[in-house]
């Protein structure tokens, strides 16, 4: 199988690391069980300055390597690896964020897995024509058979895909969301979404 995973708040916890970012740069103490809304922005009631200051510091080098790896995945993704599956690691960080998450997957013992920055938001700094950056022209050239993703906006991302099984991890900002339709199945852990996966047929 081709399976497609989400690196933040799938394969790591990002949005508890930017809830101590957020308080500790601005005072916004808004914890991680309160995060309402996928735009951070939003969900912590930031101006525009405090937001681009709050994804500069969450995308240096030395931050991202601190963000904690979300339990069961790396264990679930190298069982899978070990089944002949192939596994794919797209994210919507900036392709200046490609080498701290390179690292950061090769430590937690997922050096196997191929990583790819997709240019989701039309960012003018993302680094065209490397071989780990993806248009959406490109992206919408691959094939999945599973997702792995806990945003509601990327769910767009997926409409090319009909016969796509998405396990959504389950988040406080995914849980008002309406799943789009049967193949969108939410999911609590990796434990849960292992189970999901082995009674796929492809």
């Amino acid at each position: 199988m081709n399976i497609y995973i989400d690196f933040d708040d799938c394969l790591c916890e990002t949005a508890r690391a930017l809830s101590g970012l957020a308080k500790e740069l601005f005072g916004k103490d808004v914890p991680y069980e309160n995060i309402q809304f996928f735009n951070l922005q939003k969900s912590f009631d930031l101006d525009e300055a405090q937001y681009e200051e709050l994804m500069i510091k969450a995308h240096l080098p030395e931050v991202l390597m601190t963000y904690e790896e979300t339990k069961g995945a790396s264990e679930t993704v190298n069982k899978w690896l070990d089944e002949g599956h192939n596994v794919s690691i797209i994210t919507g960080r900036p392709s200046s964020a490609y080498e701290p998450s390179r690292k950061w997957l090769d430590e937690h013992g997922l050096e196997r897995v191929k990583l790819f920055c997709l240019n989701k938001y039309g960012r003018d700094s993302f680094i065209k024509n490397s071989e780990f950056t993806l248009e959406l022209e490109d992206y919408y050239k691959m094939k999945f058979d599973v997702a792995i993703e806990d945003s509601p906006l990327a769910f767009k991302f997926f409409d090319h895909l009909p016969d796509l099984k998405v396990m959504v991890y389950d988040r406080p900002w995914n849980h008002n969301a309406e799943l789009p339709g049967d193949n969108f199945i939410r999911c609590m852990d990796w434990e849960y979404i292992g189970k999901q996966v082995e009674q796929i047929e492809v």
